[in-house]
């Protein structure tokens, strides 16, 4: 299936990581949502009932990520997955990026982070 939507650069606040520090003071995290759907319904209907709405995911993935500490992102990024493939019947497959512009690592960097992928069926 190519059909897809995303949403790129959600910037969250959280307190995830391993650090004293991070669970006190919290960071900004981004988050980049690729959904995978058939989305002909949609494209022939022109409802938003035949797709998924932007702001409910956001909502959705938001509430997921921040709904508790992780000490790894790995761990948050997998709640948001479970999350949207809870609430979206539609989504076959998503992809969900985290990333860590502030992670304490004691270099010069642009971006860490990680990608995980889930299927509904395995």
């Amino acid at each position: 299936m190519s059909d897809r939507i995303f949403v790129s650069g959600l910037v969250l606040h959280a307190y995830h990581g391993v650090g004293d520090d991070e669970g006190r003071v919290g960071q900004q995290f981004l988050v980049d949502l690729v959904l995978d759907l058939d989305l002909a319904a949609a494209a022939r209907s022109d409802r938003l009932a035949d797709t998924v709405d932007y702001a409910d995911l956001v909502e959705v993935s938001s509430r997921a990520f921040c709904a508790k500490r992780y000490r790894l992102v790995e761990a948050a990024a997998g709640a948001v997955a479970d999350a949207v493939l809870a609430a979206f019947p539609r989504v076959s497959r998503l992809q969900v990026t985290v990333h860590k512009p502030h992670a304490p690592i004691a270099a010069v960097f642009a971006d860490v982070g990680i990608t995980l992928v889930r299927s509904r069926h395995g």
